[in-house]
């Protein structure tokens, strides 16, 4: 199995691609897949070891800072709110929930990407709502409206299996290192998600690219430049404190379903569509990157 996980995720998408009109029935099992996915993760998590590190730091204020900063330079100097949107959402968008496993699997350390998965998740509950009043198509929202309902998506998934994890460690350490002793098996978890949710997003792509030929091309484009950004960004910010694979995964892989959902409820619809394109790109590199490793002869 290990010669064959390289091949995992051209097979997700390529499946993904065939069948996306039929991964919708299936979507219902999603939010079950990230729970047991970050459940497996943080068991084999040593909770006390959990620390913010200035690597986080600085990630978290790259897309603060540089996800505004993009909208506005690309609205004002280009003139197109829709691709700005686009732009926006896709680096201020939280950390993919399963990140982890690629992150790991390239031999990252586990502690700092499960602490980022947390931290990364909790900043974007409280800067998009902030962004949202003032750019989007529910501007009349307040900010503990649109607060509340980030939560409500970003909570369950996250919060819930990082304290049933810790609430395990605390009451029954011999079921909770059992546990852990399966958390290489979330890499096929994650695969069969990643079929999932990519089969849904090219069917996105296909129902909504009728008639907007132009602007899916443009956002297209941008969606390719900003992953080559996000993931170069991070591997060089992860360098300076010896991890640039958790540097690059944790600034470049995104949980593209939460974003498509944020983009879908308060901005233009088909910016949504950048995410869906940025799906593609950031797992297609992922397959490079683990056909690149396992090349090398890692474990």
């Amino acid at each position: 199995m290990h010669n064959l996980r390289s091949y995992v995720l051209p097979a997700a998408i390529f499946f993904g691609l065939l069948l996306h009109r039929w991964c919708g029935i299936l979507a219902f099992l999603s939010p079950y897949l990230i729970f047991a996915i970050l459940f497996l993760n943080f068991v084999a998590v040593d909770m006390h070891k959990l620390k913010t590190t200035k690597l986080s730091l600085w990630l978290l204020l790259f897309q603060t800072v540089v996800s505004i900063g993009c909208y506005y330079l690309t609205f004002k100097v280009f003139h197109n709110e829709l691709v700005a949107q686009g732009l926006l959402i896709g680096i201020l968008c939280p950390v993919a929930s399963s990140v982890v496993v690629i992150s790991c699997l390239l031999g990252a350390d586990r502690e700092t990407v499960t602490e980022y998965t947390i931290l990364c998740n909790l900043m974007v509950s409280i800067v998009a709502p902030f962004y949202f009043t003032f750019i989007g198509v529910h501007q009349d929202l307040s900010f503990w409206s649109s607060f509340l309902l980030i939560l409500r998506r970003i909570g369950p998934t996250i919060a819930l299996p990082f304290f049933v994890a810790l609430l395990l460690q605390l009451v029954w350490k011999n079921g909770n290192d059992f546990l852990a002793r399966y958390k290489n098996s979330t890499f096929y978890i994650w695969a069969f998600l990643l079929f999932l949710t990519l089969g849904q997003t090219i069917d996105y792509i296909f129902i909504h690219g009728k008639g907007n030929g132009l602007n899916i091309l443009l956002l297209g484009i941008t969606s390719v430049m900003a992953c080559v950004v996000n993931f170069a960004v991070g591997k060089w910010i992860g360098r300076k404190y010896n991890d640039s694979i958790a540097g690059g995964q944790m600034l470049g892989q995104k949980n593209t379903a939460m974003a498509i959902w944020m983009a879908n409820t308060y901005l233009n619809p088909l910016a949504s569509v950048f995410l869906a394109f940025y799906a593609v790109w950031q797992n297609l590199f992922n397959s490079w990157q683990i056909w690149q490793h396992d090349k090398a002869g890692g474990k």
